[in-house]
């Protein structure tokens, strides 16, 4: 590794970094890359700060650049239904582009966070310009489709143990966007892990302890350090 001479920096770190690993926006035309990049606006977020809630019009897309967004959705009764936590990489909001209704669910800042927001007004004139992108954003959407149905198998199919372990790694990878990581913190109550997965939190405390004995995660007080990523998405 070069180290910086006296008088000199070491290069900054890549702010959109996260983003450009990602497997959605790596595939991405390079002429469609950089309009994205060029044409959307920097928003920093503050803990607990909302994005937009459900029933809002549709305003644009976004990406993650630091920090983590929740996807979650309240009943009338004030119950929450935690659908997703999006962390660096990920991007969102885009069902409303296709379909031209109001938004699905509400979206907030878990902490401090960075997100790209490529306006509606812009992203249409984008596509306008460039019909053979809307296919790209159809690849988007069809990701997330697929994912929903892994969810709906999951939940049908595998004991709490597997449902746990599996659903750490989809967080962890950015739900499919970011693959082929070794090791990964996830940050997330346990009790929010088990409204994600409808299940109690004594439920989800007993199979964290379990996959922390196989030596397949380690808990932390603030944390879940996930060790060995291909073992937990094999459980069964």
């Amino acid at each position: 590794m070069r180290l910086a001479t006296r008088g000199q920096q070491e290069p900054a770190l890549d702010p959109l970094r996260a983003l450009r690993g990602g497997s959605w926006f790596g595939a991405l035309p390079a002429a469609m890359q950089d309009t994205l990049l060029r044409d959307a606006a920097t928003r920093r977020l503050a803990a607990g700060q909302m994005l937009f809630t459900r029933g809002n019009a549709f305003d644009g897309i976004y990406g993650v650049t630091a920090g983590t967004v929740q996807v979650d959705t309240h009943s009338e009764s004030g119950k929450a239904a935690l659908i997703g936590l999006l962390g660096p990489g990920s991007w969102f909001g885009e069902i409303c582009l296709f379909d031209g209704l109001a938004r699905t669910h509400d979206a907030h800042a878990t902490s401090a966070a960075t997100v790209l927001h490529l306006q509606r007004d812009k992203l249409y004139a984008m596509l306008s310009a460039h019909p053979e992108w809307w296919r790209e954003f159809g690849k988007l959407l069809a990701a997330k489709t697929r994912e929903a149905f892994h969810y709906v198998e999951e939940a049908q199919l595998l004991p709490p143990l597997a449902r746990t372990g599996r659903r750490l790694v989809a967080i962890a990878q950015a739900y499919g966007d970011l693959p082929g990581l070794e090791r990964r913190s996830v940050h997330i109550p346990q009790e929010q892990l088990g409204q994600m997965l409808g299940l109690s939190r004594q439920t989800v405390n007993q199979a964290l302890r379990e996959l922390e004995a196989r030596g397949l995660l380690r808990l932390h007080y603030a944390d879940i350090e996930l060790i060995d990523l291909p073992a937990l998405l094999a459980l069964s």
